[in-house]
């Protein structure tokens, strides 16, 4: 064990942080959260009914009239359509699907053995930029991120003679406070784009959503977020974590010796020919001259593509599947199909907190969209908007600002877009920024402040895996450790949302930062 400098006299305050944790353990359960909203929403609905408020939808001249949800026919389709409210959420689907094979990737040791693979090979002088690069690709490992990641990241750092306290920082930055630099599309975007195209179609009918839609901005912020958290985690954290000397001793997680390494090697190499197949095959049905079914021979330019972006979802599932049962069956995790099926059950069970959100989220979006005020909101509020004369960069910032501000109330990523989504994205459309930009921006906002807020739902696993090295660490002491990585990643994001959006640049491959509102 490596001897650290002795405990800091003083301690960082944390008065002020145990007002933020009590007022964030005071709110009702976002399921709640939602229900509350509802009844706002009923309540709004009938205030602007009764006083006549609507507006011109200026991409179809239609009238829009605010209606109350309290009609008798609003009434019977809540009552009579609630099933095929629920099923036709967009994101629902999205997830279950992706989520099948995740779950086959997660449980067979898949995810936990590739992560840790990858940590344990990389050399002492790059333990910080190989840890944060790991992190970021383990955005679709979920919480096996957390749960393997973090605590291996702190033995690592701890048996290379550098403060356990670091690696925990280093990986948890680049799981949660990078959340939104996706180096490689995941089921994440699938879910958070989802929800957008729901908004979207407010506006637009014929909105297409495209998985991919925020690729280019998300990889090019991993990029950026990498170059910064390598000199904060150097310059600033690492001598910030010698304020505490180690006083528990933390052992290495029991799966991670479970498993023979020489098994653990050829089930990886399994993994890597499964996976490169199924790219190979998907590729194939994009290129293939004589069957392309993934190819829309009736598109123009970059649309023909269209057909394989939408495929994706499916792919990440077949991909997980087959990675997984791979691997599995290398090291003994899946002896037979029933296994696997057994594994995508597992996985649909931990999934059913989100399904009862989801429920609850479905049918807020479709009441605001019933009662025309989300698109009656977003026309008056872009019209206000538009005789301010603000640049796209300046109308995005606020949204930045806002996914911050609720980060620290509301945990749930989706939850928060939920509601948000159907008047931002909207509104936005009009101002001439496309969905799949404002998603970005929102997803900039919302993962700034993620590893410094108390109720993120894996903050308390994280202080526990610090409380394992040093025992008295704190609320605010973790507060404390992350917040420089909060505060450079905060300030590159709105640099960079500005410029991006300023210059123009697509967030993602065939879609663009602007939208055209159509004539009426």
């Amino acid at each position: 064990m490596i001897l650290m400098n002795s405990r800091p006299n003083s301690s960082p305050k944390p008065g002020r942080l145990d007002r933020i944790e009590r007022l964030g353990n005071s709110l009702p359960d976002p399921v709640f959260i939602f229900l509350w909203l509802i009844l706002a929403l009923v309540v709004a609905s009938v205030l602007a009914n009764s006083a006549g408020v609507s507006a011109v939808n200026p991409s179809t001249g239609e009238l829009l009239r605010a209606e109350t949800l309290l009609s008798s026919d609003n009434v019977r389709r809540l009552l009579v359509e609630m099933p095929k409210t629920f099923t036709s959420f967009p994101p629902l689907g999205l997830v279950l699907v992706v989520m099948l094979g995740a779950a086959v990737a997660e449980r067979s040791g898949f995810f936990a053995a590739s992560i840790g693979r990858l940590v344990k090979k990389a050399p002492t002088s790059l333990l910080i930029p190989a840890t944060f690069v790991i992190a970021l690709l383990s955005h679709h490992a979920a919480d096996a991120a957390y749960v393997v990641l973090i605590p291996l990241a702190a033995i690592v750092f701890s048996q290379s003679g550098r403060h356990p306290l670091l690696g925990v920082a280093v990986a948890y930055a680049g799981i949660s406070g990078a959340f939104a630099a996706n180096l490689v599309p995941g089921q994440f975007d699938a879910l958070i784009l989802g929800i957008t195209h729901s908004a979207a179609l407010m506006i637009d009918s014929n909105h297409q959503m495209n998985p991919l839609g925020n690729w280019w901005f998300t990889a090019s912020l991993g990029a950026l977020l990498f170059a910064i958290a390598w000199p904060v985690a150097a310059r600033i954290v690492e001598p910030y974590t010698r304020r505490w000397s180690i006083d528990g001793v933390a052992t290495e997680t029991a799966h991670t010796d479970l498993i023979d390494p020489r098994s653990q090697t050829r089930g990886l190499l399994r993994a890597a020919l499964a996976g490169a197949t199924v790219v190979a095959v998907f590729a194939a049905l994009a290129i293939n001259p004589s069957f392309s079914p993934l190819v829309d021979p009736d598109a123009v330019g970059s649309g023909r593509l269209l057909p394989l972006y939408q495929a994706l979802i499916a792919g990440f599932m077949i991909f997980f599947i087959a990675v997984g049962w791979a691997y599995g069956s290398a090291v003994g995790t899946v002896k037979s199909h029933r296994d696997i099926v057994k594994m995508m059950g597992h996985g649909m069970r931990d999934l059913i907190p989100y399904l009862v959100l989801a429920f609850f989220a479905s049918h807020f979006i479709a009441l605001f969209s019933w009662s025309n005020l989300g698109p009656i909101l977003a026309i008056n509020g872009a019209s206000a908007l538009q005789q301010l004369d603000l640049s796209a960069p300046v109308m995005l910032l606020p949204l930045l600002l806002i996914a911050m501000i609720f980060d620290f109330l509301i945990g749930s990523s989706s939850a928060k877009w939920s509601a948000m989504a159907p008047i931002v994205v909207p509104m936005l459309m009009l101002l001439g920024i496309s969905p799949e930009m404002t998603t970005a921006a929102y997803r900039m906002g919302d993962s700034i402040v993620n590893i410094i807020t108390p109720i993120a739902s894996n903050f308390v696993l994280v202080l526990v895996i610090c409380q394992r090295w040093v025992k008295d660490f704190g609320v605010g002491s973790l507060i404390a450790l992350m917040l420089p990585f909060s505060i450079a990643f905060g300030i590159a994001g709105f640099i960079l949302v500005a410029i991006w959006v300023a210059l123009g640049l697509p967030p993602g491959p065939d879609v663009s930062a602007f939208y055209t509102v159509g004539p009426p």
